[in-house]
């Protein structure tokens, strides 16, 4: 039984950036925001690939993954995720084989099988490759044999990266990733963030079909959780709706830098356009210390998670901060 006592906080960061700021800003921030988060004992900060898209700056997941890593001591940093089917699978790993050699015991690896971009910018990823079904299992293969030690005669080697053994975590907002995970015995992260519909279904379905392994013992769930609180309810639903533009952007395909918030923003919508919001955001936690307490507990009740992964993009960076330490201060 998890209760908030015993569930850990972490951060997953798609590096904003931010109406009338730079990208070099967004870094700072995320930096910032990870050296605050590792202070207030937070578990993990992962960075999530994205591409060609203007408000987010994290397309060069494993350099950003080294950036926060460099400028942090004990927190582990890692991909929420490196999207596999961009890259070969030699490549991820002696990426993250160098970053485990650089930071030893704190980088972790998450893989997901989605784009992370358009068609037009995922084909100019994977030039020619056509992804099949199949692919992903056996590229999640190819990886541990990667960062698993050398076997003798072993003619295709990871160099940094053999012997590593970078924890592997599968991410996924629907069951496929759910079930892949079950299977190889790996640690398993819903994005219930941006995709909550089908978060019960994938972790019952994870937890009844996991199989022992050499990386873990027993289910161990991460999911995301858009939070953002304030001192007051009414200030942290103003807040949020930097996040609720960003949402209504994505939805109608016209995204573009985290902008600053609006008074009554979800009210001069059109009731259509509102319902999408919240169907997107329906697992976020918005408000005072009471709400989020009240919200992290009926997640924590719901889902047995063992780690909230915190999605918090207020437009303020000081007020970001301060929405961590409320955060942080109800799970104890």
């Amino acid at each position: 039984m998890h209760t908030l006592n015993n569930t850990a906080l972490s951060m997953l960061d798609l590096v904003a950036v931010r109406e009338n700021a730079t990208v070099a800003d967004a870094l700072q921030i995320a930096l910032r925001t990870a050296q605050h988060a590792e202070r207030l004992g937070f578990r993990r900060y992962w960075l999530a690939e994205h591409h060609n898209l203007a408000g987010v700056a994290s397309s060069a997941t494993a350099v950003l993954v080294g950036y926060i890593a460099g400028g942090t001591q004990r927190i582990r940093v890692g991909s929420g995720g490196v999207m596999l089917p961009n890259h070969a699978p030699l490549v991820v790993a002696e990426a993250f084989g160098t970053l485990a050699e650089l930071y030893p015991g704190r980088v972790d690896l998450g893989l997901g099988r989605a784009p992370g971009t358009d068609p037009l910018t995922m084909r100019a990823l994977r030039r020619d490759r056509v992804e099949r079904e199949e692919d992903f299992p056996r590229d999640v293969a190819e990886l541990q044999r990667l960062l698993a030690p050398a076997e003798p005669g072993q003619r295709l080697v990871a160099m940094p990266g053999a012997g590593t053994q970078v924890p592997i975590w599968l991410l996924g907002s629907s069951l496929f990733s759910a079930r892949l995970a079950a299977q190889r015995g790996l640690p398993y992260a819903f994005a219930s963030h941006f995709a909550p519909r089908l978060l019960h279904q994938a972790l019952a379905l994870y937890r009844e079909e996991f199989q022992p392994s050499p990386a873990l013992d027993t289910p161990y769930v991460i999911i995301g959780v858009p939070c953002i609180a304030a001192p007051t309810d009414d200030e942290a639903q103003y807040l949020a709706s930097s996040t609720q533009q960003r949402v209504l952007g994505i939805l109608t395909g016209k995204r573009g830098r985290l902008q600053p918030p609006v008074a009554q923003y979800l009210a001069q919508l059109q009731p259509g356009e509102r319902a999408a919001i919240q169907d997107f955001l329906a697992a976020a936690v918005i408000g005072s210390p009471d709400t989020v307490r009240n919200g992290f507990a009926a997640l924590a009740e719901s889902t047995q998670a063992d780690e909230f992964m915190l999605v918090c993009d207020v437009f303020d960076a000081d007020l970001r901060l301060r929405s961590l330490d409320i955060a942080a201060q109800v799970m104890q």
